[in-house]
C-alpha cells in the first residue's frame, strides 16, 4: 500500500523562552532553561531522558553501580520519590540514614554526571502505603492535601527536613538537582488509607483546590530551601495545573488499576498510536487534554511505562519490546523530554513497627516492576533495546527537538485493534527530518509489514520509503540527514549515535528487524544493506559509517572516550574511565570499535571483521541448593553460607505454581511474588550474613471452588475448597560475576 504525507509547507511552531520560573543558573554560569518546545542547556537543545529510581527501596550498597548502569543506558536524569512515611514514619522522628540517605544518593548521581528531579509529595503514591502519607496523619483533626493551615504546617516541617538534606546540591549551587515535583496527580488520583483497608477501604483525599494548593506547596518549598531550576507537576487525568509548574505526562498500556472494576481480558490501548501533542486545536485519542494550549509548553513525560507491577487481580509477563516502542511513539508524537516509570525496580522496606510499607494491591516487599533494570540490578531486554533510542537523543536530540510532528490523515484515529494499517509519523521542518514507524501493539500481535510505500513530499523532493518491518519492531529513519557535511538523502536504517574515534567521525546506524539497511547519498551513491562498514567522502568532508543489526545494537555501549563495546553483560564505566562487567556468565566475549580498544586489558581474540574481539573469564561457580518439604505448602531452602564468596551477588531463582510466593529468613519476609508464570528472582547479597540458616518458602495455594461455611450455632467459620494448587517446580542459584578490565 502507498501512503502520502505532504511536508513542504510544514514548519515548527514559534519558539520562545518560558521565563524565570523555568530557568536556573549555576555558580559557574551554566544554565538550564525551557522554551515552549524543549529543554535547553546553555541555550542549546538538551534532550532529557529521565528514569525513575526510588533510593529508599534499595540497599544503599547497591546504589552507585545501579546509577552507573542507568547512565550507561543513556539516562541523564534520575527521578525519585521521597516517601513521607519512609522519612517520618513516627511523628517527629526523621530518618535519613542507610537506604534513606537522600544526600548520599543525590551526591552519587552528581558524581556520575546525572541530574536529579526530587518528587517530594506530600502525596506520592508509587504503590506505597497511604500513597506515602504516614499513618499518624489519619488521626489528625484536618484533611490532608488541602491548604488547611495545620496540614501545611506539617508539610513545611517535611520540606524543611528535605531542604536541609539537599542543601548545596541544587543546580544553582553546582549540584545535580534541577527539578522538584509538587504532590502527585493532585485532584486526579488517590490511594487507600491502608489502616482502613479490608472493610471500609477509605481513600486518601484527592484534593479539590486546584492551582491554589500547588502554589501553596511551591511557596513553602522555596521557603524551605528547595530551589530548583524548575518545578514540575503531573498533568494527566485533569490533574491541577499552574503556569508556574512544568506539566509532565506519561503513558501506560498495561493497567492493573482497571481491574478494580473491569472483568475479563485487558483491552488493547491507544498508547501505540501516534498523536500530535504540540499543535493547538488537535484532538488526541488518549487522555491528553491539557489545561493550556499545547503550543505553550513542551510535551514532556515523567511516567512512560518502562515496566509494570503485577497486582493481585492482574498478573502478566511484561513484554519488554513494548518499552522502546512507546519511546518511539512519544518521540514521533512531539515529545522532547522522555521519562520512564519505573526505570529501576526495588524492594519495599519494612516499617519500624513491623508494618509493610506498601499498599495491599501489590506484593508486600517486591517492587521489581518488571522494570528495565530489575529489583536486584538485572539488565532486561528493555534496557538493552532502549539504548539505541537514548543514544540517538544524545547525539541527534538537538536536530530532533525543533522539528514539528506531521501525521498522515487519520493516523491518530487508528483503532488499536487494527493490526494491518501502517503506523507512522514524521517530524520535520519541511526540508529534513525523521520518519517514525511503529509495529507494536499492546495485548495484540501486529502483522509484519512488507514493501509498504511512504512518500514524503518536501520543498525540494519527494522521498519514497519502501518499508518492511517485523512484528513488534519500531524504527526511526532519516531523510536529508547531515553526516559532517555529507548529505544522506535517506536510509532504511536508524541513526543511533555519532562518535569520534582516533580523530575520525563515526556514525552508527542500526537496521531494524525486517528492513534492508539501504542508504542513498546526495551524489547518487547507494549502499545496500550488505555492508557493515563504509566511508563516505566529499570535498573537505569524510565520515565512517558502522551498520549494525538490532541484535548488535542491543549489545552496544558508548564509552566516555568515544569507543564502542558490544557485550550482553552490563558494562559499568566509572568517572575515571575504569571498566567492569557485571554478568551471569563466567565466559564473555566482547567486541570493540576500534579493534584495539581493550588491548592489554583483556585477552585478544581474532578480529571479527572491523571489530576487535576479546575474552574475559572468571572461575565458574556452581552453587548447590538443598530443598526440603516439611509441610504441604512450605519448603526450606538452604544455600551454603559462603555462596557469595568471590561473587558480586547471587540470585535465587524460583519457579512455582500457586497464588503467592513468600520467602522468609530469620522469621522475616525478604521477598514475595504474585505468581505470573515467570521466574521469581531474589538477590542474596543483602542476606549473605544470615545464609547459615535455611530460608522458608511459603506458597499460598490457588483455591479452586473456595467457599466459607458458617452453618454453626456458634461463631464458627471455615473455608472449604475443592482443590489447592501449590507446587514448587525448580530452585537454583545463579551466580553474578564482576570482572574488571585492567
Amino acid at each position: 500500500m502507498r501512503y502520502e504525507i505532504h511536508a513542504k509547507n510544514h514548519h515548527a511552531a514559534p519558539v520562545y523562552p518560558l521565563g524565570e520560573d523555568f530557568r536556573g543558573v549555576s555558580r559557574n554560569g551554566d544554565t538550564i532553561s525551557f522554551n515552549n518546545y524543549y529543554m535547553e542547556k546553555n541555550g542549546k537543545p538538551f534532550f532529557a531522558v529521565s528514569g525513575e529510581f526510588h533510593y529508599s527501596r534499595m540497599d544503599a550498597a547497591r546504589w552507585e553501580d545501579e546509577i552507573i548502569k542507568m547512565r550507561m543506558g543513556g539516562v541523564n536524569i534520575v527521578s525519585t520519590y521521597l516517601f513521607w512515611n519512609h522519612i517520618e514514619e513516627q511523628e517527629g522522628v526523621f530518618d535519613f540514614s542507610g537506604s534513606r540517605d537522600l544526600r548520599r544518593f543525590v551526591s552519587l548521581c552528581g558524581k556520575h554526571g546525572l541530574y536529579v528531579i526530587l518528587r517530594v509529595g506530600p502525596f506520592d503514591h508509587g504503590e506505597v502505603r497511604n500513597g506515602g502519607l504516614p499513618d499518624w496523619l489519619y488521626g489528625k483533626p484536618f484533611e490532608v492535601r488541602t491548604t488547611n493551615a495545620a496540614f501545611l504546617a506539617y508539610v513545611r516541617r517535611l520540606y524543611a527536613q528535605i531542604g536541609e538534606q539537599a542543601r548545596g546540591l541544587f543546580f544553582q549551587d553546582g549540584g545535580p538537582i534541577i527539578g522538584v515535583q509538587l504532590d502527585n496527580e493532585y485532584m486526579h488520583s488517590s490511594s487507600p488509607w491502608e489502616i482502613t483497608t479490608g472493610i471500609s477501604d477509605e481513600w486518601v483525599f484527592r484534593g479539590d483546590e486546584g492551582e491554589q494548593y500547588i502554589l501553596a506547596l511551591r511557596e513553602i518549598a522555596l521557603d524551605c530551601g528547595l530551589t530548583p531550576a524548575f518545578f514540575t507537576g503531573t498533568a494527566w487525568g485533569g490533574a491541577a495545573y499552574s503556569p508556574r509548574v512544568m506539566p509532565l505526562w506519561g503513558g501506560y498500556a498495561y493497567r492493573p488499576w482497571i481491574f478494580y472494576s473491569h472483568k475479563g481480558e485487558h483491552p488493547a490501548t491507544e498508547e501505540y498510536i501516534y498523536q500530535d501533542y504540540h499543535r493547538d486545536g488537535v484532538r488526541c485519542t488518549d487522555d491528553f487534554e491539557p489545561a493550556y494550549l499545547p503550543s505553550e509548553r513542551p510535551y514532556a513525560c515523567c511516567e512512560m511505562g518502562a515496566g509494570m507491577m503485577c497486582c493481585y487481580y492482574y498478573r502478566f509477563i511484561y513484554p519488554y519490546k513494548s518499552v522502546d516502542a512507546l519511546a518511539n511513539i512519544k518521540l514521533g508524537s512531539g515529545c522532547n523530554f522522555i521519562g520512564y516509570y519505573m526505570f529501576h525496580g526495588g524492594t519495599n522496606p519494612i516499617g519500624k513497627n513491623g508494618a509493610f510499607m506498601n499498599e495491599a494491591q501489590v506484593p508486600k516487599r517486591s517492587y521489581d516492576y518488571q522494570a528495565a533494570l530489575g529489583e536486584f540490578g538485572q539488565a532486561r531486554e528493555s534496557y538493552s533495546r532502549l539504548k539505541s533510542i537514548h543514544f540517538f537523543t544524545q547525539s541527534f536530540g538537538d536536530r530532533l527537538a525543533p522539528l514539528a510532528t506531521l501525521l498522515p490523515e487519520g493516523a491518530s484515529q487508528i483503532d488499536p485493534t487494527d493490526l494491518e494499517t501502517l503506523r507512522f509519523a514524521v517530524r520535520t521542518d519541511g526540508k529534513r527530518g525523521f520518519l517514525f514507524i511503529n509495529n507494536f501493539q499492546d495485548h495484540r500481535v501486529m502483522t509484519p509489514k512488507v514493501h509498504e510505500e511512504i512518500d514524503i513530499e518536501t520543498a525540494e523532493e519527494t522521498f519514497r520509503f519502501d518499508v518492511s518491518i517485523a512484528s513488534d519492531e519500531n524504527a526511526i529513519l532519516p531523510f536529508n540527514f547531515d553526516l559532517d557535511g555529507i548529505l544522506l538523502r535517506q536510509a532504511s536504517a536508524q541513526p543511533v549515535l555519532r562518535t569520534v574515534v582516533q580523530g575520525r567521525a563515526v556514525y552508527v546506524f542500526m537496521v531494524p528487524n525486517g528492513m534492508d539497511g539501504a542508504f542513498r547519498f546526495e551524489d547518487g551513491t547507494r549502499v545496500d544493506g550488505k555492508k557493515d562498514f563504509f566511508t563516505v567522502k566529499k570535498a573537505g568532508a569524510e565520515a565512517d559509517v558502522l551498520v549494525i543489526s538490532r541484535a548488535q545494537a542491543n549489545l552496544l555501549f558508548l564509552l566516555r572516550d568515544g569507543g564502542l563495546i558490544f557485550t550482553d553483560a552490563a558494562l559499568l564505566e566509572d568517572e575515571q574511565g575504569g571498566l567492569r562487567l557485571e554478568t551471569t556468565s563466567a565466559e564473555n566475549t566482547l567486541l570493540t570499535y576500534p579493534a584495539d580498544l581493550l588491548e592489554g586489558k583483556a585477552e585478544r581474540l581474532a578480529d571479527q571483521g572491523f571489530l576487535g574481539a576479546y575474552s574475559v573469564r572468571a572461575e565458574a561457580r556452581e552453587i548447590p541448593v538443598r530443598v526440603e518439604r516439611p509441610a504441604p505448602h512450605r519448603w526450606t531452602i538452604q544455600v551454603p553460607k559462603n555462596a557469595l564468596d568471590g561473587l558480586k551477588d547471587a540470585r535465587l531463582q524460583i519457579n512455582y505454581r500457586g497464588d503467592i510466593g513468600m520467602l522468609f529468613l530469620n522469621n522475616t519476609m525478604i521477598s514475595d511474588n504474585f505468581c505470573n508464570g515467570d521466574t521469581w528472582e531474589i538477590g542474596l547479597k543483602e542476606q549473605q550474613a544470615s545464609l547459615n540458616q535455611a530460608m522458608t518458602l511459603k506458597i499460598a495455594p490457588v483455591r479452586e471452588g473456595a467457599t466459607v461455611n458458617v452453618e454453626s450455632a456458634m461463631a464458627a467459620r471455615n473455608e472449604e475448597v475443592k482443590a489447592l494448587i501449590a507446587e514448587l517446580e525448580s530452585v537454583r542459584v545463579q551466580p553474578v560475576y564482576e570482572m574488571t578490565l585492567r
